[in-house]
């Protein structure tokens, strides 16, 4: 689980720096994800030192089942605030799973170390799952927004079914 979390915050890292080259003129959303690529290329780093120390390698990435069948979801096209839209909601999705799954992880791990080490990247999850929301809700009409985020929700809740119980972090 080690490997898949580590490419998780490589591709959390790369998603906050597509949405700042795909929308640059959001000038706080920018800000924020400059923050958040740092902050998710650390934890990267902090994970991958966590494989070394156990004397393994990184590995190679699998595809991201949860991943793939979320963004199915919404159609592609639409305008430039329709597409941001959506990106903030799918992002906030898979970092609000992100953070239940730390949650998971802190509570039943028998790695006392490693609970901890979950526990907290639980709350930084936290933070990013609720930014990205109020992005959303910032730059798309509210109401809108809200009922797209329910189902979406809704949508999710059936992929969560079909992928049964894997060893990664969304599925």
């Amino acid at each position: 689980i080690l490997t898949d979390h580590a490419y998780c915050e490589q591709k959390a890292a790369s998603t906050a720096i597509s949405l700042i080259v795909s929308f640059p003129e959001y000038t706080e959303l920018v800000e924020e994800m400059i923050a958040l690529s740092r902050e998710e290329m650390g934890h990267f780093k902090m994970v991958h030192d966590l494989i070394l120390k156990r004397g393994n390698v990184l590995g190679r990435d699998r595809k991201d089942e949860y991943v793939i069948e979320l963004i199915k979801y919404f159609p592609k096209g639409g305008s430039r605030t329709t597409q941001l839209v959506h990106r903030l909601l799918y992002a906030a999705l898979i970092e609000a799973r992100s953070c239940e799954r730390f949650r998971l992880l802190s509570e039943e791990l028998e790695d006392k170390k490693l609970a901890e080490f979950y526990h907290k990247l639980m709350i930084s999850e936290a933070g990013h799952y609720t930014m990205f929301l109020k992005f959303a809700r910032k730059y798309g009409d509210l109401e809108e927004v809200n009922k797209k985020w329910n189902s979406l929700l809704e949508y999710e809740a059936q992929i969560m079914k079909d992928l049964g119980k894997k060893e990664s972090i969304h599925g």
